[in-house]
């Protein structure tokens, strides 16, 4: 049984519309392709009028990459969580090399939100968020598509449509469109970081 994961292995994986998560009693992991594929257009965020009156008055601020694996493990931190300590192992190393970001959420000095996800090339895949204050993960959410755009990123991805990401602007798209979007984006430069794949992506459309 598979329960470890290699840098190579999870960055090929990506590039190519695979994403890992454990199998709940034994750890094995798994590999998923969802169909459809949910992503958020960049240019399609959605902020309800509470949030952006929240974002607005500027009482949050944020960082990214001050505190990758405090991120992660806060995300691990519930009752249910695929964020095993080899998963943290892993994307810390993504992280080292540059193929894995954080951004924090503060509200003044207090640490209250964050999400983390992998970069390749324009595309970004946003693995997960956490908040210890209301709405700080969707702050966060906000913010890193705000980095994304700012950046020059063209895809947002983020696996499985679900009601609350849907109200914040997730549409579910096809498999072939979601790699034709895929190729186009992991064979452009690194958007965040200065590193290049250690491979050719062989996604198809």
């Amino acid at each position: 049984m598979i329960k470890t994961l290699e840098t190579i292995q999870l960055l090929n994986a990506y590039a190519n519309g695979y994403f890992p998560m454990p199998e709940p009693k034994t750890e094995e992991i798994q590999w998923y392709f969802p169909e459809p594929r949910a992503i958020i257009p960049l240019s399609e965020f959605h902020c309800s009028k509470s949030l952006t009156k929240k974002i607005k008055k500027e009482l949050f601020s944020y960082t990214t990459d001050q505190n990758f694996v405090g991120v992660i493990r806060n995300c691990a931190a519930r009752k249910e969580t695929w964020i095993n300590e080899e998963f943290i192992r892993a994307y810390s190393e993504l992280h080292k090399l540059g193929f894995a970001h954080s951004l924090e959420v503060w509200n003044g000095k207090k640490w209250v939100g964050g999400v983390y996800g992998v970069s390749i090339g324009a595309a970004f895949f946003a693995e997960s968020k956490f908040h210890v204050e209301t709405d700080a993960s969707k702050i966060a959410l906000y913010h890193l598509v705000q980095e994304l755009k700012r950046r020059g990123f063209n895809l947002l991805e983020v696996q499985f449509l679900t009601p609350h990401l849907e109200r914040l602007g997730a549409i579910a798209i096809s498999s072939k469109k979601y790699l034709s979007l895929l190729e186009r984006s992991v064979k452009e430069p690194q958007k965040w970081g200065n590193f290049s794949l250690p491979f050719e992506s062989t996604a198809k459309k």
